[in-house]
């Protein structure tokens, strides 16, 4: 079981006891520091129920405050309780792991503060006008293909269309490729998407004319192109979501960048076999 995993089993038991504690009387301006239970003398407040709250997966956080509230106050008394009964010694592995814990928090409260303002409509539209403003205009094609593994079987294809067949039976019963099942329908695609001699024969395919045999690495193709389509620019609100998330990727990125750059960093020459990595007997103590 994962730590995370053990923590919700610890939580869900805690839903399922019920409350240890009767609540007392509504309390006149509660703040964090409002202590609600104490376990061997050791606080437990309202702020940590809080930030426990606030950690939960989402499907928790559906419940009734009144639920979480009694399940999270018997959690965390029953967490105290078990970590004093550890005793004052930690291991080696407990010590490492608190202190990663603690790294990877205050990490990421850093992250959160450092990038807090970089995804702004401003950002935004500038991160489309450099991808879609001066973007040249160019053709897509809606094409359709049967792949076989010779030139001998495609050309016996071809001649069955050109007596009539329809493209779509005949790729369905002979195509080597997934897109068998939909006639060798390949949907819309850019030029640079497809390998170089599918691309120049689609290129030079007139709508509605079966070209090929054409061979390519995958094998012999016969293809028709269906029809053409100039590309547009999208409009911002159709690409919104997608660009804002790039605007704060490069603004993690460089953030990073700037505080590792900032700090004193030094790698020792020390050389270490990797698979120590996996070596837990090192963290006895």
């Amino acid at each position: 079981m994962t730590k995370q995993s053990l923590k919700m089993a610890s939580f869900c038991a805690a839903l399922a006891f019920g409350a240890v504690f009767a609540l007392p009387a509504l309390a006149q301006d509660p703040t964090a520091d409002t202590v609600l239970a104490t376990v061997n003398g050791v606080n437990i407040t309202l702020g940590d129920i809080i930030v426990t709250r606030d950690a939960l997966p989402d499907q928790y956080k559906t419940l009734a405050d009144d639920v979480l509230f009694k399940g999270i106050l018997d959690q965390l008394v029953q967490q105290e309780a078990l970590m004093q009964s550890l005793g004052v010694k930690l291991t080696k592995k407990d010590t490492l792991a608190i202190a990663d814990q603690r790294r990877s928090y205050l990490s990421n409260v850093a992250l959160g503060a450092g990038i807090a303002n970089a995804v702004t409509d401003a950002a935004v539209q500038k991160a489309y006008d450099a991808q879609y403003k001066d973007a040249t205009p160019s053709l897509e094609y809606h094409a359709a293909h049967i792949l076989v593994d010779s030139e001998d079987n495609a050309k016996e294809l071809l001649a069955e269309i050109q007596e009539g067949a329809v493209f779509a039976d005949v790729a369905k019963a002979n195509s080597s490729d997934g897109s068998a099942a939909s006639g060798g329908d390949l949907g819309w695609f850019g030029t640079g998407a497809m390998v170089k001699p599918f691309e120049e024969a689609v290129v030079a395919a007139k709508v509605g004319e079966v070209v090929g045999p054409v061979k390519t690495d995958f094998g012999w193709h016969l293809i028709l192109v269906t029809e053409t389509r100039n590309t547009v620019a999208p409009a911002l609100a159709e690409v919104r979501d997608a660009l804002a998330g790039q605007v704060q990727k490069d603004a993690i990125a460089a953030f990073i960048a700037d505080v590792a750059a900032k700090a004193t960093i030094t790698r020792t020459e020390t050389v270490i076999d990797p698979a120590l990595i996996k070596d837990l007997t090192l963290l006895d103590e």
